[in-house]
């Protein structure tokens, strides 16, 4: 123990682990795979080799408390101590049952690691994503999926230009079904798809047409708005305001609302609850604002208290990435209901990707089915760099 509290970073200062991370990263750590144990007392307790410092530190003093039995880790008798406790499932690989952890203790333990992510330096904020559209033939309705990839670069420095580059990378049929319809419809390689709300009248459908080919790369920049203005955070902000954001998730939450206006983040007309609001302004910043770790963990920790938060694990993005989902339903006045859904690595902190899936369609998504992510953003990387962007 002494050598733990040793080996602890010294910018996490006295702050104290979160008793529910400290219960989050107990369970993983009991109900992972088998590695050189120790005994203690005549129990054996697994090492949690996966776990930072802080979070090691924290399951060592737990776990002299806590004994293993066939239904995961439970509280030796008279410990006092509460961790959490292994829900019905499949059992992993160990044999262990899996441990059912609820948002607010997925996000806690998300909000742990990104406080540790590396914070960089340089003269630009740079990011790549790659960005998906659903769309539907208009001969034959079968699914089209768009594909974009974009680049930013935005300066450190006030006074600047922000720089932004952009490649189509075709479009392709949805899945192995849409594939075999595109097939038979002539295999085209441009694919008129129904866009809707662009027709004619309210509710109608007007028409894109999509090359299956990729398109060339361009790149383009512009001054910063107001000479310093550089993302939308509610409000249009500067990097000083980014960089100043507060790191306690409740100053933090105070900050943002103070631009809710009642509407959602498109449509002044479009109504949308103030915890969708900050959900939806909050997975800007997780994703690829350049906002310092710590404020990054508040703002996880911040999500964790909102109402209507689900969890969804072994979630793989557009990418083929697998990682955690967080997310909250989105309701619109023509009677849609989308779920908005924050996709990241557990292991890290660090997001992966942004999607919206069809709950209920209606709208925009009336043409998909449950279940259908009609909209995505992957983040492939984000992060402080001195390298100029190539005109």
């Amino acid at each position: 123990m002494d050598e733990l509290r040793a080996a602890r970073p010294a910018h996490l200062g006295d702050r104290p682990v979160d008793e529910g991370t400290r219960a989050v990263e107990l369970a993983r750590a009991m109900s992972g795979p088998r590695g050189r144990t120790v005994r203690r007392r005549g129990s054996v307790v697994r090492p949690a080799w996966g776990l930072g410092l802080a979070g090691a530190a924290a399951a060592a003093v737990t776990a002299v408390a806590v004994v293993v039995s066939g239904n995961g880790a439970v509280p030796a008798p008279g410990s006092g101590q509460v961790v959490a406790s292994a829900g019905p499932g499949t059992p992993t690989s160990s044999g262990a049952p899996r441990v059912t952890l609820s948002a607010r203790e997925v996000l806690l333990a998300a909000a742990e690691k990104a406080d540790r992510q590396a914070e960089g330096s340089g003269d630009w904020w740079r990011s790549v994503t790659v960005s998906r559209s659903l769309y539907v033939a208009k001969a034959g309705g079968y699914l089209v999926m768009d594909r974009s990839r974009n680049e930013g670069w935005t300066p450190a420095a006030t006074g600047g230009e922000q720089w932004g580059g952009g490649q189509r990378l075709g479009a392709e049929p949805a899945t192995e079904a849409d594939r075999k319809a595109w097939e038979q419809a002539g295999a085209p390689s441009e694919i008129e798809v129904l866009v809707p709300g662009k027709g004619r009248g309210k509710g109608k459908y007007g028409a894109l047409t999509l090359s299956t080919s990729e398109g060339k790369a361009s790149m383009s920049h512009t001054p910063l708005v107001d000479g310093d203005k550089v993302f939308w955070l509610g409000k249009n902000v500067t990097m000083k305001d980014l960089r100043g954001l507060p790191d306690d998730p409740r100053a933090l939450k105070k900050w943002l609302m103070a631009s809710y206006a009642g509407h959602g983040t498109e449509s002044s007309s479009e109504e949308m609850s103030g915890d969708a609001w900050l959900f939806k302004v909050s997975v800007g910043l997780i994703m690829d604002m350049p906002v310092t770790p710590e404020v990054r963990g508040a703002a996880f920790r911040m999500l964790a208290d909102l109402d209507g938060v689900r969890v969804s694990e072994n979630v793989t993005d557009a990418e083929g990435r697998q990682g955690t989902a967080v997310s909250v339903e989105e309701r619109y006045a023509s009677g849609g209901v989308t779920e908005n859904r924050l996709v990241f690595d557990e292991t890290t902190g660090r997001a992966l990707a942004n999607e919206y899936v069809v709950v209920k369609p209606g709208g925009l998504q009336a043409s998909f089915e449950p279940g259908a992510v009609w909209s995505s953003t992957a983040l492939i990387e984000a992060g402080w760099t001195d390298d100029k962007p190539a005109s």
